[in-house]
């Protein structure tokens, strides 16, 4: 309001920028699915192809490939992050890097990222979520701690302006998305788990 008293050119001219940054940083409420073995995305967004790569490897979990889905979040996304399944924070791991285009395979590799190691309840086996900065993103936000207990459609944390999430599945799991959906944190279903304990 004090721009328009100063400049009401400069205060109108920066309206659309404020309204921009309001939508951005919108946090809806989600109606998570309940049921046993489900992980849900844990980010707004378009669901790239579907590929197998290695986990990053500060997490501990081997160099074998794993069914990888991963999520690109436009400027005009929700970027709030949310827990895609119940179990424990095993492992966190933060590492500088580039800022390609979150749309390019190589930002998975190349870029800033935060990666989190989660262990399924009912041995359904260790999940891996990594948020990616993106082109535009500079800043990646993770409330999490080593040890916690999460549930699915928590919020978590947030990446800024454009960016990526990566999830590794466990063997077995079962993937019920399909590339190009759009898809919403903490409500659509990504992949089903295969539980070997109930």
């Amino acid at each position: 309001m004090l721009l328009f008293f100063i400049s009401p050119w400069i205060g109108w001219a920066l309206v659309p920028l404020t309204v921009w940054c309001i939508v951005f940083f919108r946090d809806p409420e989600r109606a998570t699915p309940l049921g046993a073995g489900l992980i849900t995305s844990p980010a707004d967004g378009r669901l790239l192809p579907v590929g197998c790569a290695a986990p990053p490897g500060e997490l501990g979990m081997g160099p074998e490939p794993r069914v990888r889905l991963s999520i690109f979040m436009n400027v005009f996304d929700v970027h709030v992050n949310r827990v895609p399944l119940d179990g424990n924070v095993v492992a966190l791991s933060y590492r500088k890097g580039r800022f390609f285009n979150a749309a390019f395979d190589k930002a998975s590799e190349h870029n800033e990222r935060m990666s989190i190691r989660i262990r399924g309840e009912r041995e359904a086996g260790d999940l891996a979520v990594v948020q990616i900065a993106g082109l535009i993103a500079r800043r990646i936000k993770c409330d999490l701690v080593q040890g916690q207990q999460v549930r699915r459609g928590e919020r978590f944390g947030i990446i800024r302006f454009g960016s990526r999430l990566d999830v590794f599945l466990p063997p077995g799991a079962q993937v019920l998305a399909v590339p190009n959906q759009r898809v919403k944190a903490g409500e659509t279903v990504l992949a089903q788990l295969l539980l070997t304990r109930f």
